[in-house]
């Protein structure tokens, strides 16, 4: 029985399996605001950087978009003048210590996403279980950079923010419940301290009218481990494989189906799996993948063509950063 599936259909509506799992909600509800209690009060600590702090997340469970919105973020406020480094948890790692992610680093190692991050915005990228240690070592390391980009961690109160981007897709926020009965890590909107700004960004569906809407689309090309490029289109004069190990691999097959590609097999992986065994059925065929999935892939198939995903951010929403952090430099002189 394929419970990941059925609680994700669950979370969509109050229904039946929803309203068994609500008792659990509600005690996880108590501790989540247990542990925003004692951060508020002092009981745990939380550590502020001497540069702002912008923190990347989602209150709905799963993959919702959020690195291509960094990743956006980034290249748009280093062309603004700014020099922005990323700390990241690393998720999928198999190393526990605070670590620099370098464009030649391993992904089982740092990460795929924040090598990924590396590889893409050339900025210095650092992991660690705590978000607050990447930051120090980052800082420490770089003590040029004038902003830190937090990539996830909207729960990780340890690290003082301010300003917080909370990313949506197509769920919004389901059934508006509580883990388990619903996909709510806490209760949104969240009653919070006023001063730290929060936008919320839609990333597919229709947005909401208080959300900025961010365009994403294919890019016009693909792309081998040693640089050499096609257009995405010259692929729909054949048959290809595609590969996506993301939270919902199924878009990215529509997406090129959409760009008129034939995909004569699908290999749909959980996010951040592991590709070092990956068989595939014809390996005569090209195989497209997702970036994310390459930074595994190209150690051990560097003939796999990676096509990006590309992120647009709104004028407005682009505004609304440059005010905030115009306000916050202010706050800090």
């Amino acid at each position: 029985m394929d419970w990941r599936r059925i609680l994700t259909q669950a979370w969509l509506t109050q229904g039946a399996v929803a309203r068994c799992l609500w008792p659990l909600a509600c005690l996880f509800g108590v501790l989540v605001r247990l542990r925003q209690w004692l951060y508020a009060i002092g009981g745990f600590s939380t550590h502020r950087l001497n540069v702002p702090v912008i923190v990347v997340g989602n209150v709905v469970t799963g993959g919702v978009g959020k690195t291509p919105v960094v990743m956006a973020l980034a290249k748009f406020l280093s062309a603004k003048g700014w020099r922005v480094g990323v700390v990241s948890r690393g998720y999928g790692r198999r190393l526990r210590s605070v670590s620099e992610v370098t464009p030649t680093s391993l992904a089982d190692e740092v990460g795929d996403e924040p090598l990924l991050i590396a590889q893409k915005c050339r900025i210095p990228v650092f992991v660690a279980p705590q978000r607050v240690a990447a930051a120090r070592a980052l800082l420490n390391a770089y003590p040029d950079v004038q902003l830190v980009l937090c990539d996830d961690g909207l729960q990780h109160l340890a690290l003082a923010r301010d300003l917080e981007l909370c990313v949506f897709d197509e769920r919004d926020i389901g059934n508006g419940w509580l883990l388990p009965a619903g996909p709510l890590r806490e209760k949104w909107p969240r009653q919070r301290d006023s001063a730290v700004p929060c936008f919320e960004l839609k990333t597919s569906g229709p947005a909401l009218p208080h959300q900025f809407k961010v365009k994403r689309r294919l890019s016009h090309q693909a792309q081998q481990a040693d640089g050499t490029r096609r257009a995405l289109a010259e692929f729909s004069q054949q048959a290809v494989q595609a590969l996506a190990g993301i939270a919902k691999p199924q878009v990215f097959f529509d997406m090129l189906r959409e760009q008129g590609l034939t995909l004569a097999h699908t290999y749909a992986l959980a996010d951040h799996a592991p590709l070092q065994s990956l068989q595939l059925e014809d390996p005569n065929l090209p195989l497209l993948c997702t970036e994310k999935d390459a930074v595994k892939l190209w150690p051990h198939l560097p003939q796999a063509w990676a096509v990006a995903l590309e992120c647009e951010l709104p004028k407005d929403l682009c505004d609304a950063i440059d005010s905030s952090l115009q306000s916050i430099t202010a706050r800090k002189l």
